[in-house]
C-alpha cells in the first residue's frame, strides 16, 4: 500500500469515516520522498529506536520501521487508530499509543518501550504546537537526535543566529539545549489538505552540556525572554519589566554596558554567549 498516494489515502480515510481536523492541524503527506528522507536522515539504525509523534496515515512510521528495532508512535486522534491498525498491518515492529506529547511521560515511553535501547524522536508536527512539542522533546532528555517536520519560518527561527531577522528568543532557547540543523524544504503541494505555508525538516542534536556556562538558568531565560518581548524596545527598555524593580532604569543602562555593549543594542543582536554574559553580572548587581 503507498501510503503517501493521494487516491490510496483518499480511499483508506472514507472506509474508516475519517475526516480531517482543523483543530488539531492534520496534514497528510503525498510525496513519498518526504518520508523516506526524513527516516534516512534522523539517524536511528537496527540498533536503535524510533519515538514519532504524530503518526497520521502512517508513511514516516513505515519507513521508521525498516530501519529500526521497534517504533512507538503517539497519536492524539483515537479517530485514527482503526486506519493506521490498516496501513501498518505488515509492520510487527510498531506499537501505536494514545496520547497528548504535550502531557505525556515521554521518557517514562521510551524506558516502557525500549528499555535502555538509544531512541531517536521524529514528528510531522502540527503548526500550533510547534514550539511547546519541541521544548517537551527537548525537555525529555532521552533522545539521541529529533527530527521534525514544521513550518519554515519556524525552522528559520530555530536555526537563527544572532543578529538575523529571524533571531528570536527560541533561537536562544533551541541553541542553549541543541545544535540545529535545517536538513530540506517541503513544499505545500507535499500535503492533502494543502496547507498556506511551506515546510521545512530540522534536525536538533541534544547537546551533553549547555555550550557556554550560565550561573543561573532561570534568570537566564527571563532575561532573554524580557529582550525578545517588545523588538522594537532597545534591550535597556525591554528588560525593565525583568530588572526594573531591582536595578532601575539607570542601572540597567550601567548593566549593559559594564558587559561592553552599546547601551542602544537591542536585544536581537546579543549571542548566547552574550546573554550568559548578562547574566552572570544580572546576578552580581541583583545580589548586592
Amino acid at each position: 500500500m503507498d501510503l503517501c498516494n493521494i487516491d490510496t489515502i483518499r480511499n483508506v480515510l472514507d472506509r474508516h469515516g475519517f475526516r480531517f481536523s482543523k483543530s488539531l492541524g492534520q496534514n497528510f503527506l503525498t510525496a513519498a520522498w518526504v518520508p523516506a528522507q526524513i527516516a534516512d536522515s534522523c539517524g536511528v539504525d537496527q540498533d536503535s529506536c524510533a519515538l514519532e509523534v504524530g503518526p497520521g496515515m502512517g508513511c514516516l512510521t513505515e519507513q521508521l520501521s525498516k530501519r529500526a528495532d521497534k517504533v512507538c508512535a503517539i497519536e492524539l486522534d483515537r479517530n485514527l487508530f482503526p486506519v493506521l491498525e490498516e496501513t501498518l498491518a505488515g509492520c510487527d515492529n510498531i506499537e501505536i499509543v494514545q496520547g497528548d506529547v504535550l502531557k505525556c511521560d515521554l521518557a517514562g515511553i521510551c524506558q516502557e518501550k525500549f528499555g535502555d535501547a538509544p531512541v531517536y524522536a521524529c514528528a510531522n508536527l502540527p503548526y500550533y504546537i510547534t514550539t511547546p512539542a519541541i521544548t517537551a522533546l527537548l525537555d525529555a532528555n532521552i533522545f539521541r537526535a529529533i527530527t521534525v517536520m514544521v513550518q519554515k519560518e519556524v525552522a528559520q527561527r530555530i536555526c537563527a543566529p544572532a543578529g538575523s531577522p529571524d533571531y528570536s528568543a527560541f533561537s536562544v532557547y533551541i541553541a542553549y539545549y541543541a545544535d540545529a540543523e535545517i536538513l530540506f524544504d517541503v513544499p505545500r503541494d507535499c500535503f492533502v489538505p494543502q496547507p498556506k505555508v511551506d515546510s521545512a525538516v530540522v534536525r536538533l542534536i541534544p547537546r551533553g552540556k549547555p555550550p557556554v556556562p550560565v550561573c543561573n538558568e532561570k534568570l537566564f531565560f527571563t532575561l532573554v525572554k524580557a529582550a525578545f518581548g517588545q523588538r522594537r524596545k532597545t534591550l535597556a527598555n525591554a528588560l525593565q519589566s525583568a530588572l526594573g524593580n531591582t536595578l532601575g532604569k539607570a542601572g540597567i543602562v550601567q548593566l549593559i554596558t559594564d558587559c561592553g555593549f552599546d547601551a542602544r543594542v537591542r536585544g536581537e543582536k546579543l549571542s548566547l554567549a552574550d546573554y550568559a554574559k548578562l547574566t552572570e553580572l544580572a546576578e552580581q548587581r541583583m545580589t548586592q
